[in-house]
């Protein structure tokens, strides 16, 4: 019960609250907004997916994930509580919206698009590393192939 009351608040707070922290932040301008928008959206993107990345790589722990995922939740909450505010279809939203609109114009569009260049970051780099394990393992398949042609066969008749 008392999870459902705080959410019912958080919902009907926190995306005029964002909406205002964003706006005191850009103050109207358009290229702040973008350049405000690139940085959270890249930053808040890249850093929660670098942490997943890695946790699910190199430790895989039911724990470790666990971890992990709150981390990057709690990282990437900026993201978050904006597209809250985009989705959302409640009052505190369309207030959100209309701020933001006013007093952080091109931030939400700029926020997109450093969030999709940070997912494409994060991906080309997944990419490399399977490619460099592929190219490695396709090495030593190469290697024992050549070292099984150098060594001579065994001879199969005994000597007297």
């Amino acid at each position: 019960m008392f999870v459902l009351v705080l959410g019912l608040i958080a919902s009907a707070t926190v995306p005029r609250w964002w909406a205002q922290q964003v706006g005191n932040q850009v103050d109207g301008s358009i290229t702040t907004g973008v350049f405000v928008g690139l940085f959270y959206g890249f930053v808040f993107t890249l850093v929660p997916l670098v942490i997943l990345a890695g946790v699910f790589l190199w430790r895989r722990t039911w724990r470790a994930v666990a971890i992990a995922l709150a981390v990057a939740v709690i990282l990437a909450s900026p993201n978050l509580m904006t597209l809250g505010i985009v989705l959302g279809n409640g009052n505190a939203a369309h207030a959100g919206d209309r701020t933001l609109d006013v007093q952080a114009p091109a931030f939400r569009g700029a926020s997109l698009v450093g969030a999709a260049v940070a997912i494409i970051l994060v991906a080309y780099i997944l990419h490399l590393r399977a490619s460099r394990e592929r190219a490695r393992q396709r090495e030593r398949e190469a290697r024992d192939e050549l070292q099984a042609a150098q060594t001579p066969p065994e001879d199969p008749t005994p000597e007297p």
